[in-house]
């Protein structure tokens, strides 16, 4: 019986986490190049369940009952990197990478002390900060080749690898990086993402497209259909816990009732 209690509980923990993921991903359909999120369930590992203090018996010595299995719980939060929609805005400092699921601007995320991390994103709404830097719409500085890129005019041309042309000189290239495993990557806010130890690197063979912007890759139909499974799936757990407490209660107070 506490068995149950606990496996619906856990049940309902899971769903809450779940839900949660679903609600982001739904709060973030507008955000420019937002990667939709979901929930990988695994299974607690099987407990062995024993008889406490009574291993004397003839038929079990050992005093094992079986294996229990306590349900499923959140094993991680995997990120599809599948490409978005592509919408043209018509505005030369907005940017998106095409025909790449796994290539990224490179922007540099204050660390302290004066240094700067890399990070990366898929969010190329770019603008200019006061000293004609090229930066990203929280005013992180988007990196090229050479470092920090300083255009002096609004009349630019960025090429399909990212070089950046001004009146036909070449004036930096946009450092991109694609990745041959982007699972590996993590979520750090503000719509970035870094690199961890088992990143790998690849060449980049993508398009950079000027004068567009990638839209989130959520289906809010699909999202919506989860939202309601988890609520319904929350619920049964509900209704199943209460049984078992209602039943629990019941042999407390009327079955063992010594009499």
């Amino acid at each position: 019986m506490i068995r149950g209690l606990y496996t619906s509980g856990w049940s309902m923990l899971a769903n809450t986490k779940q839900m949660d993921v679903v609600s982001n991903n739904l709060a973030n359909v507008n955000t420019n190049a937002y990667k939709r999120d979901t929930v990988v369930f695994e299974s607690f590992p099987d407990a062995m369940v024993r008889r406490i203090n009574d291993t004397q018996s003839n038929t079990n010595p050992s005093g094992r009952l079986g294996n229990v299995q306590l349900g499923n719980d959140v094993g991680e939060v995997f990120t599809y990197y599948d490409q978005g929609q592509l919408t043209n805005t018509g505005s030369n400092l907005d940017m998106a990478i095409d025909n790449s699921n796994s290539a990224f601007f490179t922007v540099a995320v204050p660390a302290g002390n004066g240094e700067f991390r890399e990070c990366y994103t898929r969010d190329g709404a770019f603008t200019l900060n006061a000293n004609r830097q090229l930066v990203t719409k929280d005013g992180y500085y988007v990196m090229g080749e050479n470092g920090l890129i300083t255009l002096q005019t609004d009349d630019f041309n960025v090429l399909d690898d990212g070089s950046i042309v001004v009146n036909g000189q070449l004036v930096d290239r946009l450092r991109i990086r694609n990745f041959a495993n982007p699972e590996t990557l993590r979520k750090v806010g503000s719509n970035l993402v870094e690199r961890t130890q088992q990143t790998q690197e690849l060449e980049f063979n993508g398009v950079v497209r000027q004068g567009y912007i990638e839209r989130s890759n959520v289906n809010v139909i699909n999202e919506m259909i989860n939202m309601i499974t988890v609520m319904r799936s929350y619920e049964a757990n509900q209704k199943i816990l209460q049984a078992q407490d209602g039943t629990l209660e019941k042999a407390v107070n009327e079955i063992g009732v010594v009499r």
